[in-house]
């Protein structure tokens, strides 16, 4: 059964706007905007309002290949990413209008955009979405998923987390990306009350909504629980919350102990989970029992799933019918999809005597900050892009920070800051900028992270 019907058979579930109070069931969604029958490709970039939901739900339901995005890339990342992809259909609340394209109303308030020519590539019948492998750099390779995988991970999920068919759900982390999207689509399947909403955990109006609509769940990154652990959150009782969850990386030890103690004494268990784009979502989770005990573990697999560790590189390896099909770069990309159980996740582990699992590094130049994948070669070369060419090497600091290094002594932090905030909504407390005379080199010539890493000592850095 196809991720859709699967929704469509929780005849409870009811998705709330929160700044209007109105709500919809999903049977109002069904077919609810006007969308041509066969199968192309759509943009939709999604703020996580309950309009972005309508339109994916149609898109979902219909024979189109989707693509979740951000509403706040940069425009130029928008431009060229529709240059590459041309997509059929567009859904841009932020736009009025988009070159080559007409903009008419799909629903009595939804806007859609429709390419004027119909693209001549052919997309692979098993390609349902199109993901970023990070979601903020505008970056045009993709992530490509079937119904298939995302409904064999959501299934999966649904065996181990405690979902409920009388939970109100908050939308808290974007759709656009893996983690929101599977709270999303699980929470259709079973749940009852979606809050579609843009408002970030951390912000007064979640917080009066959270009130309002009594949320059953709440969902974040590590740094997320570190905020709410400042504010007091763990100090009180939330009487309508049930459970909490997490992934993105791990907590610090003393977070750990204050959510066990807060967990036990208020019966709400804290899943640790562990995922990736190409996994469709999870791979593996921290039952709530033993987060105390293994709290730096990222668990065991989900079901259907199992890890091994490649011997020589130490790389976690991961089998599943939730991998995905393959990257796309480009149109001519949609034309395959390459099935497969087996993924390379790109980070380092190692397994205990009781067989948990833990992540120890990661092989790619890849960081997660705030939960969101970053691509640290491609923030280079923004930076480059930007700034007349000047060299810059960046690193992820422990998954908190993205240090910045230079050469440029007469380049100011507040240039550097202004293209980081402009084009990757990157906040100047989450960057620690450098100036040095020499980049340390490998003896082939090639940049010395190892040594980048050293020089970027939170104690020598200015921001």
């Amino acid at each position: 059964m196809k991720l859709y019907d699967l929704i469509q058979q929780n005849k409870k579930l009811r998705f709330v706007d929160p700044d209007t109070g109105n709500s919809s069931n999903v049977k109002d969604f069904h077919k609810s905007i006007t969308i041509e029958d066969f199968h192309g490709l759509a943009f939709v970039y999604s703020n996580n309002k309950i309009n972005s939901i309508e339109v994916f739900l149609n898109f979902l339901q219909s024979h189109f290949t989707i693509s979740l995005l951000s509403n706040q890339l940069h425009i130029q990342f928008k431009q060229n990413l529709e240059e590459i992809y041309q997509p059929y259909y567009i859904y841009d609340p932020s736009r009025t209008e988009i070159e080559g394209y007409e903009r008419y109303l799909a629903s009595s308030s939804i806007g859609l955009f429709k390419r004027k020519n119909k693209p001549t590539y052919t997309i692979h019948k098993d390609i349902k979405l199109l993901l970023s492998t990070s979601g903020t750099t505008g970056t045009p390779k993709f992530v490509k998923l079937s119904d298939e995988n995302l409904v064999k991970n959501a299934m999966s999920i649904l065996e181990y987390m405690p979902i409920k068919d009388e939970d109100i759900v908050p939308l808290n982390v974007p759709i656009i990306f893996v983690y929101g999207l599977s709270i999303f689509t699980t929470n259709c399947m079973k749940g009852k009350t979606i809050i579609c909403t843009d408002k970030d955990i951390l912000q007064k109006g979640f917080w009066e909504d959270f009130k309002s609509y009594k949320f059953s769940t709440i969902s974040g990154v590590p740094y997320v629980y570190e905020m709410l652990h400042r504010i007091g959150f763990f100090k009180k009782e939330h009487k309508s919350l049930r459970y909490m969850t997490q992934t993105g990386g791990i907590l610090n030890e003393a977070l750990i102990q204050v959510i066990d103690a807060y967990s036990k004494k208020y019966n709400i268990p804290f899943y640790a989970q562990y995922g990736q784009t190409e996994a469709a979502g999870r791979m593996a989770f921290l039952h709530p029992d033993n987060l105390l005990k293994k709290g730096s573990s990222i668990g065991m697999p989900i079901k259907g799933g199992h890890f091994e560790i490649e011997k020589e590189t130490n790389e976690l390896i991961y089998y599943g019918e939730n991998v995905f099909g393959g990257y796309a770069r480009e149109s001519e990309d949609l034309n395959a999809y390459k099935k497969t159980n087996k993924l390379y996740t790109g980070d380092i582990a190692k397994k205990d005597a009781s067989g948990y699992y833990y992540i120890i590094g990661r092989i790619k130049r890849i960081m997660k900050l705030f939960g969101t994948r970053i691509n640290l070669d491609e923030v280079e070369l923004i930076l480059k892009n930007n700034l007349g060419g000047e060299t810059f090497i960046c690193t992820g600091m422990d998954d908190k920070y993205l240090s910045v290094i230079h050469l440029n002594k007469n380049l100011t932090n507040d240039s550097i800051n202004k293209v980081l905030r402009d084009t990757l909504n990157l906040h100047a407390s989450s960057l620690k900028i450098k100036c040095i005379e020499n980049v340390p080199l490998t003896p082939n010539g090639k940049i010395n992270y190892q040594q980048i890493k050293e020089l970027s000592d939170l104690s020598e850095l200015k921001v």
